[in-house]
């Protein structure tokens, strides 16, 4: 990792020595503080209220037990964590990940990325985030519902239109925010909508929530391209993952005029030169919950499968990381300069690791981080209370304009910031001092809370 700013070096040596082994969670309070040198020196007034040392601190932390019946009748035990960072803007808010790599580091890393992605959305939220080392992937409904009703026996207590709001991550998708809610419901005796978001259109969900981390990330390329006075017509687009994430990008690209030629899972990837067939991938992925193998299976001798080796070797003009965590690393950086590619977006959290950002940089590859390119889905989210606090519902095409403007408004926004702090064209150093100032300022307002 790059050096930091002495004062900052101290801050995150006692963000190390207080939050030992938590890797994830060093590495994202890392890159944020790689950027704000220039801030606390333009800003005193932040380094007096300690700001920084009060963000790396999380309001609260909660961890749960979370026992359950399986199919066999065997009982479970699971952990629950819900991190609530900061509230100066608005209530938590920020997803639910059931996975079994979920632990109190994960959860804290996604919570503080969430603090300034979240301010990035202009919406009034705050940061948090929550989840379980629970799998639901092999798991009947009813072994979900019971964990999920489980899970909000204790989540319940501390969770509210105005204090706290979930809405989904991996592993949590409309089944488990439907079960989620039905127990919240049973539990409270309020029908409170706001209080979870990812909702069903029936019941009190936004039309775009599912596409929106996708398209917004699509919406954020589109305004990176037009500052070069380019579009998607005709690009090669490769997009790891084939989850939700990936499978909206996908059909927002191919929207757009551009070509997805690539995509992955756990078990490999697939390189589809004519370009992905969505409908043939969504029914593989969403119907019959099945492989990236199925697809190239189903899709015929044109289509090239790989269990091993990097999708990012496959020549490209953008690449959209997807997956997961630290999936992007400086070897396959290197691969993506090579192959072509001008612009690397992040649609998951933090899937390009700090080396592999440096070599982008020195290759002359724009970089998005997530906290930016992949904010459309948490500005959906909040549209979403909106529309629930109203008690009102917007059409599609209403919902999709709205998000494409906030995304445009981010863009446009870190673009600016980074000019300002001398750092001309890179998203990250705008995102991360944006994001900073806005929650900074807030709680210079707010006093010492």
């Amino acid at each position: 990792m790059p050096l930091l700013d002495e004062k900052l070096h101290t801050i995150y040596e006692e963000v190390q020595r207080r939050n030992p082994g938590e890797a994830e969670f060093h590495q994202s309070v890392h890159e944020v503080l790689d950027s704000l040198g220039p801030v606390v020196a333009k800003h005193p007034q932040y380094a007096e209220a300690a700001i920084i040392q009060r963000l790396c601190e999380p309001e609260r932390q909660i961890i749960f037990r979370v026992p359950w019946v399986d199919d066999a009748g065997t009982v479970q035990i699971n952990r629950g964590f819900r991190v609530e960072f900061n509230s100066a803007l608005g209530p938590f808010k920020g997803g639910l990940r059931f996975h079994p790599s979920v632990y109190l580091g994960i959860v804290k890393f996604l919570g503080f990325e969430q603090i300034f992605k979240n301010a990035l959305t202009g919406m009034p939220i705050g940061g948090g985030k929550g989840g379980s080392d629970f799998d639901p992937k092999g798991r009947s409904d009813a072994e979900v519902m019971r964990f999920c009703q489980s899970f909000m026996m204790e989540l319940s207590r501390h969770i509210g239109e105005y204090t706290d709001v979930p809405a989904g991550d991996i592993g949590v998708g409309g089944r488990e925010i439907g079960y989620l809610f039905g127990q919240y419901k049973r539990i409270t005796n309020r029908y409170e909508s706001g209080t979870l978001t990812g909702k069903g259109v029936a019941w009190g969900g936004s039309r775009v929530r599912t596409e929106a981390t996708g398209y917004g990330t699509v919406f954020f390329v589109e305004s990176m391209l037009a500052t070069r006075g380019d579009d998607f017509d005709g690009k090669r687009v490769v997009v790891s993952g084939s989850g939700n994430v990936a499978l909206y990008a996908i059909e927002k690209v191919h929207q757009l005029g551009g070509v997805v030629i690539a995509c992955s899972d756990s078990s490999g990837h697939v390189v589809d030169e004519k370009g992905i067939d969505l409908e043939l991938l969504k029914d593989i992925k969403e119907v019959q919950r099945g492989r990236i193998a199925d697809y190239a299976t189903a899709r015929g001798d044109d289509v090239r499968l790989s269990a091993t080796g990097s999708i990012w070797s496959v020549p490209c003009d953008v690449a959209l990381p997807c997956a997961t965590q630290n999936e992007l690393n400086r070897a396959d950086a290197a691969e993506l300069a090579r192959g072509g590619c001008r612009i690397v977006a992040e649609g998951a959290n933090m899937p390009t690791t700090p080396d592999a950002v440096k070599l982008l940089a020195e290759a002359g590859v724009q970089f998005a981080p997530g906290k930016a390119a992949n904010a459309g889905g948490v500005a959906t989210s909040a549209l979403e209370m909106q529309q629930n606090a109203s008690r009102d519902s917007w059409s599609f095409e209403h919902t999709e304009s709205r998000l494409a403007a906030i995304m445009g408004t981010i863009h446009d926004r870190c673009l600016a910031t980074a000019e300002e702090y001398a750092a001309p064209g890179n998203y990250l150093v705008g995102a991360n001092i944006a994001g900073f100032t806005q929650v900074a300022d807030a709680m210079l307002a707010l006093g010492l809370i």
